[in-house]
């Protein structure tokens, strides 16, 4: 699933090719999580925001008509992507789940294969039709996050500190790859259900490190992920722990762990992260 990372990528690709466009027309996919589409049409582009790992398009429609957000969240497989010169055709993509026309002749297309992405046009602020959007915790580089508050947290719930992690509530955008890079990188157990506070103050800041790399090599790609020109992420090839069970650590040359916490594949190191 495309995290932080990811998604941020697109929207820097995205904002300058969209902004100040106009949207003459959607098309949906007969699903209730593309239907929305449509209802941006008539409305200019004046902004291309992220929040964790959803996408917020800012829209201004007529001036008697309130500001909107399209709300785009990609699943596991969702691709954005602009089209030169799409015209009125009709789509004939058989994984296209929404289109947005624009007013000089291109495209924004949604392809999601698996159907797991979504859709939304919602007044500009207000999402109360998407719970875990409005339920999100701060950015990570917001200085909401730090040491202390993501400590006080984990230590008030005594769940995994990966499950929170990957909750969103304490901070947002943190999926099961940047969370194992987090974890390895602070020395932290995932199975953890309590931090000290070095150990808080230290995954405060891998959670920054990781995402912040992340964003700087476009992304990682392990199957589907695609930004919006249709190219491969590079930040698989710099991943520490994710995935590399049974290989040694790169810190100790210990052989990393792959284990299962609370239904997600974990990858760990025995001697750097003991609990």
């Amino acid at each position: 699933m495309p995290e932080l990372p990811e998604v941020e990528t697109v929207r820097r690709q995205l904002e300058p090719r969209l902004l100040g466009t106009v949207v003459t027309e959607g098309w949906s996919f007969p699903s209730p999580k593309f239907t929305d589409a449509p209802a941006a049409a008539g409305a200019r582009i004046t902004s291309v925001a992220r929040r964790g790992k959803y996408l917020l398009v800012g829209l201004h429609g007529p001036e008697d008509q309130q500001h909107r957000e399209l709300v785009v969240h990609l699943g596991m497989t969702g691709r954005l992507s602009v089209r030169a010169a799409a015209g009125s055709d009709l789509p004939d993509d058989a994984y296209l789940r929404a289109r947005w026309y624009l007013d000089d002749g291109r495209s924004l297309d949604f392809h999601d294969v698996r159907r797991f992405g979504r859709v939304a046009v919602v007044p500009a602020g207000e999402y109360t039709r998407l719970a875990t959007l409005a339920a999100l915790g701060p950015e990570p580089w917001d200085p909401a996050f730090d040491g202390p508050s993501l400590r006080a947290y984990v230590n008030a719930r005594r769940r995994y500190v990966k499950t929170l992690l990957l909750s969103q509530r304490p901070v947002a955008g943190v999926g099961n790859i940047y969370a194992d890079e987090a974890l390895w990188r602070a020395q932290v157990h995932p199975q953890s259900r309590r931090l000290t506070r070095a150990q808080a103050d230290r995954l405060a800041g891998t959670v920054r490190e990781v995402l912040t790399e992340g964003v700087a090599n476009g992304g990682t790609t392990l199957r589907d992920y695609r930004d919006a020109d249709g190219a491969e992420g590079a930040n698989q090839h710099h991943l520490d722990c994710y995935g590399r069970g049974g290989q040694p650590c790169h810190r100790c040359g210990t052989e990393l762990r792959a284990t299962v916490v609370d239904a997600r594949g974990t990858t760990y190191c025995p001697t750097c992260q003991r609990r």
